[in-house]
């Protein structure tokens, strides 16, 4: 446990010492929620809806930047060792893999955390958007979309570590890409059908929905507590599967000597 926070506390020693990092935590989701407030709200004030845009969209958005934020506090945290040169010297002590993925999970979950409580608070002041309004169901799905989004920052790690540092522009439109699928914006069903298989594997998707029918006035059901547990046993599978995935690349740049272009030298 100890190494576990000890990498995790070095990654908040980087923020403390140049808080210019604080903007990849908090300001691209303080812009996009801002945006989507305002857009929510000149929606609401057209036409003849029946509905409230901001109950509907904002609270979609919010829940999606929370994985957004771990996603990319994953990678991020994995690509600060990269750019510092520092990957090697990791593993040039005890620390094991397991406790290195560890701590910056519990960096992401921190730094994923802080974000959500500033974000519902801007826009329960800003726009009278109650997160609560979802219910016991916020519990839950966040717990998925937390475990989903430290999935795809392992994966992409893992892309990179494979790849090589380049390979991180491939890491942050990932989430951009999965919310096509995911229901984030509309109902699953909106998708053409080929798309809405896609849709099926993805665990966000089934929260989404669940999300949706609830804010819409439908009861805790049976039938949405099946769908969490669906997309719960989904993000345990992608976790197991991401951690899989690194662990191989590590073996395997161990093994032909393919870590060496993380090491200081290679710079």
């Amino acid at each position: 446990m100890a190494r576990i926070s000890a990498v995790s506390l070095r990654h908040i020693y980087l923020i403390r010492n140049n808080p210019s990092r604080l903007a990849s935590v908090f300001l691209w989701l303080l812009v996009d929620v801002t945006l989507w407030g305002f857009i929510s709200k000149y929606l609401g004030s057209m036409g003849q809806a029946t509905f409230s845009f901001t109950t509907v969209i904002l609270g979609a958005i919010i829940l999606w930047e929370f994985v957004t934020r771990v996603q990319q506090g994953m990678m991020t945290g994995f690509l600060e060792d990269v750019w510092s040169q520092n990957f090697i010297n990791y593993f040039a002590s005890p620390l094991r893999l397991i406790e290195y993925l560890s701590g910056s999970v519990l960096t992401s979950l921190a730094t994923g955390l802080l974000g959500f409580l500033m974000v519902i608070i801007v826009a329960a002041i800003a726009f009278g958007y109650n997160i609560l309004i979802i219910g016991i169901l916020l519990l839950p799905s966040l717990a998925i979309l937390f475990v989903f989004g430290i999935s795809m920052g392992v994966v992409v790690s893992g892309l990179i570590f494979r790849l090589g540092p380049t390979a991180e522009w491939l890491g942050w439109p990932i989430p951009l890409v999965l919310s096509l699928f995911s229901g984030v914006f509309y109902p699953v069903a909106t998708l053409p059908s080929p798309l809405q298989l896609v849709a099926k594997i993805i665990p966000a998707s089934y929260v989404f929905e669940s999300v949706r029918a609830v804010v819409s006035g439908q009861s805790l059901s049976a039938a949405i507590m099946a769908q969490l547990l669906i997309a719960a046993l989904l993000a345990l599978i992608y976790l197991a599967s991401a951690y899989l995935l690194f662990l191989h690349v590590y073996r395997r740049n161990l093994e032909n000597g393919s870590i060496v272009q993380f090491s200081a030298e290679s710079f």
